[in-house]
């Protein structure tokens, strides 16, 4: 594995399933009497957050606590960033303060990558979302939560037939996403009005459709995203009323799915809007599963990327 994780194509699909097969290891460990490992004892990982994401920085946090290494959390807000700091100031600072590794989510596009080619920081860099760029722990973690409820896939996504429905255009995750779920063999199908479809959607190996009720009956997992209005400087659609309308998943179109089908959400949600809470509540999501699974995943990215000796070795010592 590289020294970074900055993008699903640092990955090969190899690499992508070695880190899912780490999680499932790590997950038998914490259903078990030793909930921590000592692999990361020592070492210190930074969680270095310019946007706001309780969720990513908690489950980052709870990984490498669960490592054993120390934690730091740096915010924007209140700190030096927000008095004018640059990153590389910032990033000579956590150089000199001895980071192994630095998890950043930023607002810009290719931060993270900013970060890694930069020679400021020697630290292994862990991309937590930059920009509409990518997120790709967040799309390891829900590729580790579909082989979880589907076991026929567990060595190849062939035959899985995924619709990615929503904000596609400005949706790291879905970027990420539509990556690592065509590299393990997935079929993806991208569903959305044509405002929120990125433009050279050709170049992504994936179907496009604007009609969510058509692939209802044909998809195993329906993944809605995020209507990020933050990121909307003009009108992409309508009305909220008219876009849940064509596009929310409601009780009428959770029960048009497959008996096997799940639905998931990568959060937080718009209850209402993309979602309806019958349908966030109801047996067929997993979007509780992706928290979970969520910690899992990234102990085991940064046991691949930080850590030194075999998990059979962890188990036994």
């Amino acid at each position: 594995m590289n020294k970074h994780l900055l993008s699903i194509n640092d990955l090969s699909a190899e690499e992508a399933f070695e880190i899912l097969n780490t999680a499932s290891e790590l997950a038998k460990i914490s259903d078990g009497p030793m909930k921590k490992l000592p692999t990361l004892r020592g070492r210190t990982v930074v969680n270095l957050f310019f946007e706001d994401s309780t969720r990513t920085r908690i489950s980052f946090e709870s990984a490498a606590k669960r490592l054993s290494a120390d934690v730091i959390n740096f915010s924007a807000k209140g700190s030096s960033v927000s008095k004018g700091e640059s990153l590389k100031d910032t990033a000579q600072t956590l150089q000199a303060m001895g980071a192994d590794a630095v998890v950043i989510r930023h607002g810009a596009s290719g931060a993270a990558q900013r970060l890694a080619d930069s020679g400021w920081i020697s630290a292994s860099v862990i991309n937590a979302g930059d920009g509409t760029h990518e997120h790709p722990t967040q799309a390891l973690l829900d590729a580790y939560t579909i082989r979880s409820k589907f076991p026929q896939f567990n060595q190849s996504f062939d035959g899985l037939r995924v619709a990615i429905v929503g904000d596609i255009l400005h949706s790291r995750v879905a970027r990420s996403n539509v990556l690592l779920l065509t590299k393990l063999g997935a079929s993806v199908t991208l569903v959305a009005p044509p405002t929120l479809i990125p433009v050279g959607v050709a170049d992504w190996k994936v179907k496009v459709s604007y009609d969510l009720d058509s692939v209802l009956k044909e998809v195993d997992v329906l993944m809605m995203l995020r209507v990020q209005s933050e990121r909307m400087a003009n009108s992409f659609f309508p009305s909220e009323r008219e876009y849940s309308r064509g596009y929310g998943l409601d009780i009428t179109r959770l029960n048009s799915l497959s008996k096997n089908a799940i639905v998931m959400h990568p959060g937080p949600m718009n209850r209402g809007l993309e979602i309806s809470a019958e349908s966030a509540d109801s047996h067929k999501s997993v979007v509780l599963d992706q928290v979970a699974n969520g910690v899992l995943v990234r102990m085991a990215v940064l046991y691949q990327l930080l850590g030194g000796a075999t998990l059979i070795g962890e188990v036994s010592a």
